[in-house]
């Protein structure tokens, strides 16, 4: 089978795990980033590089974006040497940044009109671990025709890749992943709390409970971290108020009250607050433990 010719386009913790998945899929990676140590660590696993991001559109049939924030993302498609400079209707945008979903529904109609280029959105859970095991759950919106189109790459990539209705409707489905995350973590340590205070060994509970209804994977896979104060990075403590804060824009806008949703919220920025914001999730305890350094 080809190889498909994909570019990814920020290559930050979640950028950098995806085109190494798909370099060692034997997929063909172009690679860009501002920052050139990011970029140099994957031309070393065999990516290639290129000098703008209308390069990596130009020589590729499918862009891949891995950005923080909608400005960053419209800046890259918009902006100076960006996506629609090179764009054309036989390439594919793949957006895998997690933004507001009106602003995924505004730009890719944007794109689409000006140059043919489609837009899938296609925000993942499953973090650095999931996408270099190729096991990423993926929540898409867009056509149904674009959808196929990208399992070629997605394959590498995903365990689950759902289409969730028109543009737009992946990132939808992501902050609805994103409100079961940032509620679970805080329930996780705060049990871990109380199972310390009562005397039971926290790192016990999770296979106490495995198959029960208070079963997750979050309490499976964080539990023993937290109660191990084990603050080694698996995401940012920042990057998942970005996401909250639109959560709430969007309840904002649609009348959707959130009132667990609200305190969680408010949790999150009070970490950020205290200058934990880069930090892991299980930075949570240190609040709970009355210690912010």
């Amino acid at each position: 089978m080809q190889a498909a010719k994909v570019a990814v386009v920020g290559a930050g913790i979640m950028g950098s795990a995806i085109a190494t998945r798909l370099i060692e899929a034997r997929q063909a990676v172009t690679v860009f980033d501002l920052d050139k140590a990011k970029v140099a660590a994957l031309t070393a696993k065999g990516a290639a590089a290129v000098a703008s991001v209308a390069e990596a559109t130009r020589a590729n049939d499918f862009v891949i974006l891995s950005l923080n924030h909608a400005d960053i993302v419209r800046s890259g498609v918009f902006g100076d040497a960006g996506v629609a400079a090179a764009a054309s209707s036989d390439k594919l945008l793949i957006d895998m940044s997690s933004i507001d979903p009106a602003d995924t529904a505004q730009m890719a109609k944007k794109l689409a009109a000006e140059t043919g280029m489609k837009w899938l959105d296609c925000p993942l859970s499953g973090g650095v671990p999931g996408a270099l095991a190729g096991r990423l759950t993926v929540m898409a919106g867009g056509d149904a025709a674009d959808f196929e189109r990208a399992r070629t790459v997605m394959q590498h990539l995903c365990a689950n890749y759902t289409l969730m209705g028109p543009s737009g409707a992946g990132q939808t489905t992501k902050l609805i992943n994103q409100l079961f995350c940032a509620v679970l973590f805080q329930a996780v340590a705060e049990a871990v709390k109380l199972a310390e205070a009562g005397g039971v060994d926290p790192k016990a509970i999770p296979a106490a409970l495995k198959g029960g209804r208070a079963d997750s994977s979050i309490m499976q896979e964080f539990m023993a971290k937290f109660a191990a104060r084990d603050f080694s990075a698996t995401g940012r403590i920042d990057n998942m108020l970005k996401d909250l804060d639109s959560l709430q824009a969007f309840a904002l806008k649609t009348k959707t009250p959130m009132p667990m949703t609200g305190q969680v919220v408010e949790i999150h920025r009070l970490l950020c607050a205290a200058g934990l914001g880069p930090r892991d999730s299980a930075e949570m305890m240190r609040l709970l433990d009355g210690k912010t350094s």
